[in-house]
């Protein structure tokens, strides 16, 4: 895990991890209309949640943050609903994520890169809504 060291004027330092620099993207990203999901996680983290029994809603799945001298550059997989201009809401997550990160951190966003991986219909939207409420029930 990279940390970015921050130093104030009065010396003192903040130190922000790649790993909050990508929750913060996660949950930027997610907020976007028109986004279905962010990330699809790898083989090894849902057999993981499979074998531990704990749904994964990691926001950082999916992302990747690294951190440079002058800032940071940021990769994101994002999954879009169906009927959506795909540059439109790419765009719109590369503003939201970028305004996030800046506000939050007061770092310097380089660049969002957003690889859309997925289109997601209305009918896999009802179908997991009514997963997670079954599941939410047990």
């Amino acid at each position: 895990m990279e940390e970015k060291d921050l130093v104030n004027t009065s010396g003192d330092s903040v130190k922000i991890s790649d790993e909050v620099i990508s929750v913060i993207t996660g949950i930027a990203a997610s907020e976007t209309e028109g986004v279905a999901s962010v990330g699809v996680g790898s083989i090894a983290s849902s057999w993981a949640e499979l074998i531990s029994g704990k749904k994964g809603k990691n926001p950082s799945k999916g992302i990747k943050a690294e951190l440079t001298e002058t800032g940071v550059n940021i990769e994101i997989q994002i999954v879009v609903k169906y009927g959506v201009s795909i540059p439109e809401v790419a765009s719109n997550v590369q503003y939201g994520v970028k305004n996030a990160v800046e506000e939050m951190t007061g770092l310097t966003v380089e660049k969002v890169d957003v690889k859309v991986v997925g289109i997601k219909t209305v009918a896999e939207e009802k179908k997991a809504e009514k997963k997670e409420e079954t599941e939410e029930k047990e």
